[in-house]
This record gives C-alpha cells, sequence and structure tokens, in this order.
C-alpha cells in the first residue's frame, strides 16, 4: 500500500541530516555515478603523496574510504555536525579534522602539501590552493556543475535565469586554475540520471542540501511537495540530471 503525503512528509522532516551520508535514501533515490570513480583515483593519488589536505572533507566518509593513507593527512570542514563526525571518523586514521571556515586564507603555510583534494566543494580558491601545494604538487576534485538538479530547484523556484544556470561551468575552472598558476591535466564532465520515487526522498534531499533551494522548509512549500507527490503517483519516479566534472591540476616545479 502506498503512503500518504502526511506521513512521508513526517518521516523525512524528523530523520537526522547531520552528515555526509546520504544512505537514508536507499531504495527512495538513486543516482547514477561518474564514470571515473573519484573515490578510486583520491586513493590512489593518497597512496604515492608524503602530505594531503582534503578540503571540506564533510563527514569525512569519502576521506575515511581511503585504503592507504599519507604519513600526513589533513581535513577541513566548517559545519559542525559535519566537523563532530569528520572527528570521530577520521581521529582513529591518524587524520586531523581542523575547523575551517571556507574562506582564505587555508590555515597551512606555503607548500605543505603535495596532494589537495575536494569533492564538491562549495567555492574553490585557486589561488590558496595554488600556496599550499608543493612545486610538483596534485589538486584533485570532482565538483557539482552547471544547472545540476535543476528540474528539482526549478520545480519549487521557477525557471532560473541565465546566469545562474550557467555558474559552475567546468571551463571556468580551468580558467581560475591557469590564472592561479596551475597546468590542468585533466578535465571532464558528465550528466547522470537522477531519480527520486517519493517525497520524502525529496524533502530530505532539500533539507541536507541546503544551498539548492535556499531556505527550504516543507511548512513555506508544503503546495508544491503535495504536487509534487501527486505527479510522482501518477507518472512514477521524479527525473532530474546531476551534472558532475572531475579537474586534475598541478603546480609546475
Amino acid at each position: 500500500m502506498s503512503r500518504t503525503f502526511e506521513e512521508l512528509v513526517a518521516e523525512a522532516e524528523a530523520v537526522s541530516v547531520a552528515g555526509w551520508d546520504f544512505s537514508w535514501l536507499d531504495g527512495r533515490a538513486t543516482e547514477q555515478r561518474p564514470s571515473w570513480g573519484y573515490q578510486r583515483l583520491m586513493g590512489e593519488r593518497m597512496a604515492s603523496a608524503s602530505a594531503a589536505l582534503d578540503i571540506q572533507t564533510g563527514g569525512g566518509e569519502v576521506l575515511a574510504g581511503v585504503e592507504t593513507l599519507p604519513p600526513l593527512t589533513v581535513a577541513t570542514e566548517s559545519w559542525p555536525p559535519n566537523i563532530d563526525k569528520a572527528t570521530r571518523l577520521l581521529h582513529p586514521r591518524g587524520v586531523a579534522v581542523v575547523v575551517d571556515e571556507d574562506e582564505p586564507p587555508l590555515p597551512f603555510g606555503a607548500e605543505a602539501f603535495d596532494l589537495v583534494v575536494s569533492r564538491h566543494p562549495v567555492s574553490t580558491w585557486w589561488e590558496e590552493i595554488a600556496r599550499v601545494l608543493r612545486p610538483g604538487g596534485t589538486y584533485l576534485s570532482q565538483q557539482v556543475g552547471p544547472a545540476s538538479v535543476f528540474e528539482v530547484v526549478e520545480f519549487f523556484l521557477g525557471p532560473q535565469p541565465p546566469e545562474v544556470r550557467r555558474g559552475r561551468q567546468p571551463e571556468d575552472a580551468q580558467a581560475l586554475a591557469e590564472a592561479a598558476g596551475l597546468e590542468v591535466v585533466e578535465l571532464r564532465s558528465e550528466s547522470l540520471r537522477t531519480e527520486f520515487f517519493d517525497v520524502g526522498a525529496v524533502i530530505y534531499f532539500l533539507r541536507k542540501v541546503i544551498w539548492m533551494v535556499p531556505g527550504f522548509t516543507v511548512e513555506q512549500y508544503r503546495d508544491r511537495l503535495r504536487d509534487m507527490h501527486e505527479l510522482i503517483q501518477a507518472e512514477g519516479p521524479f527525473l532530474a540530471h546531476t551534472t558532475r566534472f572531475l579537474i586534475e591540476a598541478r603546480k609546475p616545479g
């Protein structure tokens, strides 16, 4: 028997959204993964590094999944629930978690790391990355691309202006990296199928990824949420497209 709108809403409002673990969505939403396998690539780079920095580590889940960490590994995070979770997860691996507000400067000296990584950073401060990298060092990042999951965003906010839709272009990231003195050695992008099987999954997603619909609350968007529930009931999963790009850059030297 299908669950009612009110039941789905109540459940999704009550669940914790701390950390960066999306396992609550298992069976309720699916997201196609990029073909390059970011965690595998990160693990390969980590295995040969001597000092590594993971910027905006979230709850530390991705870094904790790396088999071999460098002798010196540091992670930064700004959101208090994530800081606590990352500390519990990463300290047993010997990783120091540093509280940082995700604004320059990074709290490290020049040329401190031969590897810097970041998965889905909110902002990328290219000059700071170049500063903390040693000559010959590498920056590897998987980032959110343009108009990612905008089918969901525009369902609630309406059509977005062209300047918003074109933000986060991979080519813009390349230009900024090069302006900071880095050499981009790889740039790849993909559009990936994402499905939400019930409105509760959408509520959880918007509560967790707070920048998608800024200020989102169930109360404010209850009517549109009900519309989405009825749409899913009538037509099946709500289809969106996630965009991701991989950028790898090297500091000359």
